[in-house]
C-alpha cells in the first residue's frame, strides 16, 4: 500500500521540488558503480554519509547535508522520489521557491540530528532524503489535512486506488515511524525510523509560520481542511481481473 498522487495541483511549477529530484538522481547516478565494491562504497559512505558515531566524536558534520542526497539502492530512491513529487509541489507552492528549499534542508538536517540523538553510538552510515521529505509531509499535512491521496493497495493478485484523506495516509505513516522506532534495535541499521519521525516533526514546526499567516485554524475552517483551490479528478482505478459473485 502506497500513495500514487494526490488531489492537489499546484499553482505554480515546483522548480525547487524538480530540481531535488534531479540532483538526488544525479548523485545516485555518480557513484552507483561503486555498489560491487563493498570497499570502496564504504569508504564513500565514510566520508559523505552521516554516521552518528562520527557526529558525537565532533568530526564528520558536513554528512548532515551531504547525507540527504544519497541512497541505498533503487528502490530507496524511487520510493523517496515519488513521495517528494506527489508532496513537494504543493508545499513549495504555499511557501514560494527560496523558502522552501531552506525549510527542505532544515528538515534534512533536523532529521539527522534525530538520528543522532537516539543512536549516538552507532557506526552505522545513515543515507537518504526520506528525513526531508518527511519534513515536506509533516507541512503538508498541517497545511492540507483533508486533500485526497490515491493509495495503490495491492492484494497479491489484484489491486485498486482509494482516495483517502491525507491526514489518514500521513497519520499513520508517522505512526508506523514511530512505532518502528521504538522497536527497533540500536545500531542494528535498516530503516532511519527516528529520522522520519524527527523530520516529520521539524517540517509541522517550521510550517507553523507559514500556516499562521493564512490564518491558522481561521484557514481551517475556510477551506474545511481541503486545498483551497478546485481539486484534481481522477478515475478511480481497479484490476480487470473478474469477479466471481456467490449464489
Amino acid at each position: 500500500m502506497f500513495p500514487i498522487r494526490d488531489h492537489n495541483p499546484s499553482g505554480r511549477t515546483p522548480y525547487v521540488t524538480y530540481a531535488l529530484m534531479a540532483l538526488n538522481i544525479g548523485v545516485f547516478l555518480s557513484y552507483v558503480g561503486l555498489m560491487a565494491d563493498d570497499q570502496a562504497l564504504g569508504m564513500f559512505y565514510y566520508t559523505y554519509a552521516l554516521l552518528p558515531a562520527r557526529l558525537s566524536l565532533g568530526e564528520g558534520y558536513g554528512g548532515l547535508l551531504t547525507s540527504m542526497f544519497l541512497h541505498g539502492g533503487w528502490m530507496h530512491l524511487a520510493g523517496n522520489m515519488l513521495f517528494l513529487y506527489i508532496f513537494g509541489d504543493n508545499v513549495e507552492d504555499e511557501m514560494g521557491h527560496i523558502p522552501y528549499l531552506l525549510f527542505y534542508l532544515a528538515c534534512g538536517i533536523a532529521a539527522g540530528l534525530g538520528q543522532v540523538i537516539t543512536e549516538p553510538l552507532s557506526w552505522v552510515p545513515m543515507v537518504g532524503a526520506s528525513g526531508a521529505i518527511a519534513g515536506v509531509m509533516g507541512g503538508y499535512l498541517l497545511l492540507f489535512p483533508r486533500a485526497k491521496v490515491d493509495i495503490l493497495v495491492i492484494f497479491i493478485v489484484f489491486f485498486r486506488i482509494f482516495p483517502i484523506p491525507a491526514w489518514i495516509m500521513l497519520g499513520l505513516w508517522f505512526a508506523l515511524q514511530f512505532i518502528g522506532g521504538i522497536g527497533a534495535t540500536p545500531g542494528s541499521g535498516g530503516v532511519a525510523y527516528w529520522a522520519h519521525a524527527g523530520g516529520f516533526i521539524a517540517g509541522l514546526v517550521l510550517t507553523l509560520p507559514v500556516w499562521l499567516r493564512r490564518g491558522g485554524f481561521a484557514f481551517w475552517s475556510r477551506t474545511h481542511g481541503h486545498p483551497p483551490h478546485a481539486s484534481a479528478q481522477y478515475d478511480v482505478i481497479e484490476s480487470r481481473i473478474p469477479k466471481v459473485r456467490r449464489k
